[in-house]
């Protein structure tokens, strides 16, 4: 990866913006691209952070969420509603959690049309040690302080609400399940 731009290209993308449009959605132009760059930087620092674990944050959000799960299995098609991507994101995920062997393939004994992902061992301690390293390092988000990661929680919080990305704030008691 190159080294350190010597301008802010999202500042120049702004003046352009500005100078070529103007207008009200410079601004928003502006934030979505802040945005943008900001999701890869906190991801490129969470992939680095998760690789000695032989995870990436994708497959480390599978991982938790089958570690918090009643059984500690989930149907695939469960699993990708809860990580809110398409059934084939979740099938290389699982893949690669399976070849790890933090993860096995297992039909369901009350529907064996279903095939369940069930966390292992070694995925349940892969889970606690990079739990452990990503809270010890804030999940990547430093220079942000708390009441910083607070409000961006809270206004995308509110963007995904207005985007039915959820319904309500509190999590039902299915979602354990």
């Amino acid at each position: 990866m190159p080294g350190p731009l010597k301008f802010d290209p999202i500042a120049e993308a702004r003046r352009q913006w500005e100078a070529h449009w103007g207008g009200d959605a410079t601004t928003s132009m502006a934030a979505v691209t802040s945005i943008m760059r900001v999701q890869q930087i906190v991801l490129g620092r969470l992939n680095s952070l998760l690789e000695p674990h032989d995870l990436t944050f994708p497959r480390y959000e599978a991982l938790m969420i089958l570690f918090y799960s009643r059984r500690g299995a989930l149907p695939l098609g469960k699993l990708s509603d809860r990580l809110q991507v398409h059934r084939a994101s979740v099938t290389n995920v699982v893949d690669r959690l399976v070849a790890s062997g933090y993860v096995v393939r297992e039909s369901d004994a009350r529907d064996r049309r279903t095939v369940l992902a069930r966390i292992t061992e070694a995925g349940r301690n892969t889970a606690r040690d990079a739990t452990e390293q990503l809270n010890a390092t804030r999940f990547g988000m430093d220079p942000l302080d708390d009441a910083d990661c607070e409000g961006v929680y809270s206004l995308f919080e509110r963007m995904r609400l207005e985007a039915a990305d959820f319904v309500g704030s509190e999590a039902p008691d299915e979602a354990r399940r």
